[in-house]
């Protein structure tokens, strides 16, 4: 039987009357949708997006549940989902786009939503370089004019060709987009760097009803846009809830007693006790393994300028020894799979996997330590012991890890153990979130680490295969642009690489020549070999349907479960009462 409003228990209750809701405001638990959110809200009065580097002065409700996008990619069909957006044309080149707006929207106070605060907005990011969220860099450095062709029309110039410039700035490709803002609240500002935007608002259904360090409450408003025009009905929820829950053993409580209906991650140990607890909880499978796959792919990054890896050959013999199937099953407790290819695997990223893997480049979950050894034995060096030595010199190699995540510790954990028992001296290096991004990876102080820098192809192949151009090889200590490629991969096959990619660049998407040129350079990728794909990333991400139902899964897949992403709203909007 699912549990009625008078049926809460005395921390539910607690929750629902948290500080800033007046007795008016009362909603009861089953109109009442809660996120798990997975960090502390830092100033939670401050809701100019475009200041902060994290997203956490948006992903606490504010770009799910009021700030809407212009569009929102599909990851099953590599589609663009319009929103405020009804279309987009672009020339024949990729430099000037032409985006069409949806007719009727309004902002929350009752003005009109139109072409005059795209063009504010992208103003503002061109004009202002002390804004820092990634969206307004991204698009800044792409953008070199924009203007009003009529209330519902804009066109904008790009400095360069580039056929991904919708969906990269405008679409939620990963996580967020360049979010438009009210040209009528902005335009009288002094400092958009220093403006706080508080009471916020937007065109979505929802609007701000508090915030505080540890959750943000917004409340459905009376009317919306969406169903004055018949885009879509009022969404279900009367309320909706990010409360940061304070970490898995937490979250797993939460889950257990109904105090939250979508958490953040959780291990499969974990998941399963939830369900023995509240069988009403469910995932994206609703059966072993449970997870949902997450854009950005694990890999093994190699600092190619650092003796011995600066071989080719001996980047290749790591490759060999790894035992990916290991990794699937200790670090991440069977919940994913091993990576066949640098690529994450989504339906709209067949064509080009498919294509690397029918050229023969494809990855194997099983080790062939043999295989690896010879390559290391071809390089001089000799199994002396437990290692093998050259000159002297013991092989040996320092993994640096970000100690942030049991994931990220354990993976490391299985590939040190691989590489000793194939002789050579390995050790993780665990380091600080901060250090690691900041120090370690951007900067090449490292021989080998554990990350994710292929992130970014979701729906086309070039996103992820740009990032290792030699047009980014800077010298160790000098920071790599946008972390790219940071393994400092240079030479005759990087080269080649290179001139293949930097072609793919200015295609169309879904030109049918680019599947043939992805496993062309992915030839040169596999014999330079600058990372190591490991395995693909998942997100067990426990979803709870005693007051809701409508959760994204694998067998309704009207987008991917990620809930503290800008495309939250289709979550939202999907959401019914459970009976």
């Amino acid at each position: 039987m699912k549990p009625t409003g008078k049926l809460l228990t005395a921390a539910a209750a607690a929750l629902l009357a948290l500080p800033g809701i007046s007795s008016a405001q009362n909603i009861a638990r089953e109109d009442t949708v809660i996120f798990d959110l997975d960090r502390t809200i830092r100033d939670p009065d401050n809701f100019n997006w475009m200041t902060d580097g994290t997203g956490i002065r948006r992903m606490h409700g504010a770009h799910q549940t009021m700030w809407e996008p212009l569009f929102i990619l599909n990851y099953g069909t590599g589609d663009l989902d319009p929103w405020l957006a009804t279309g987009y044309e672009g020339n024949a080149d990729s430099t000037e786009f032409t985006i069409s707006l949806r007719d009727g929207v309004t902002w929350s106070d009752g003005e009109d939503f139109d072409a005059d605060d795209v063009v504010f907005s992208v103003n503002m990011a061109l004009e202002n370089e002390e804004l820092s969220a990634r969206e307004v860099a991204t698009l800044r450095a792409q953008v070199a004019a924009v203007e009003k062709v009529d209330d519902l029309t804009v066109r904008l110039t790009l400095n360069a060709a580039n056929p991904r410039f919708v969906v990269e700035n405008f679409g939620v490709r990963i996580f967020g987009s360049f979010l438009i803002m009210p040209e009528h609240v902005w335009s009288r500002v002094d400092d958009p760097a220093t403006f706080a935007f508080n009471p916020p608002i937007g065109t979505g259904p929802y609007e701000l009803a508090s915030a505080a360090s540890n959750r943000a409450i917004w409340n459905r408003r009376d009317t919306w846009w969406g169903a004055e025009t018949g885009f879509m009905d009022m969404p279900e929820p009367a309320r909706v809830i990010f409360l940061e829950s304070g970490g898995e053993e937490s979250r797993a409580q939460l889950m257990a007693t109904n105090q939250l209906d979508a958490a953040q991650n959780v291990s499969v140990g974990t998941f399963e006790a939830i369900r023995i607890q509240n069988p009403e909880v469910t995932a994206w499978h609703d059966g072993y393994p449970y997870a949902a796959t997450d854009p950005c792919a694990r890999q093994l990054e190699i600092n190619t300028t650092v003796e011995p890896w600066d071989s080719a050959n001996m980047r290749r013999a790591v490759n060999h020894i790894i035992d990916r199937g290991q990794i699937v099953n200790i670090a991440v407790e069977g919940a994913t799979t091993p990576s066949r290819t640098m690529f994450v695997e989504y339906g709209s990223m067949t064509p080009f996997i498919d294509a690397v893997l029918k050229a023969g480049h494809g990855l194997s979950a099983k080790p062939d330590v043999a295989a690896g050894q010879a390559l290391i034995e071809a390089e001089g060096w000799t199994r002396n012991g437990e290692y093998y030595e050259k000159d002297g010199e013991t092989l040996s190699v320092a993994i640096h890890v970000n100690s942030a995540s049991v994931e990220y510790t354990r993976t490391i954990d299985v590939v040190v153990e691989n590489l000793q028992r194939a002789g050579i001296d390995a050790r993780a290096v665990p380091v600080e979130n901060s250090v690691f991004w900041g120090e370690v990876l951007p900067f090449g102080t490292y021989e080998m680490s554990y990350s994710w820098l292929s992130c970014g192809s979701v729906n086309e192949p070039w996103a992820s295969m740009g990032r290792y151009t030699v047009a980014d090889v800077v010298p160790v200590g000098e920071r790599s642009p946008g972390f790219n490629n940071t393994a400092r991969w240079d030479g005759h096959h990087a080269e080649a690489y290179s001139e293949i990619v930097d072609r793919m660049k200015g295609m169309a998407l879904g030109d049918p020549a680019v599947p043939g040129m992805v496993a062309e350079a992915y030839g040169h990728l596999a014999a330079g070999m600058p990372f190591i794909p490991l395995v693909q990333s998942a997100k067990l991400l426990p979803l709870n349907t005693t007051y809701w139902e409508g959760w994204p899964s694998q067998e309704d897949y009207y987008n991917h479960p990620f809930h503290w992403w800008n495309s939250g709203h289709q979550i939202i909007h999907n959401l019914t009462r459970a009976n």
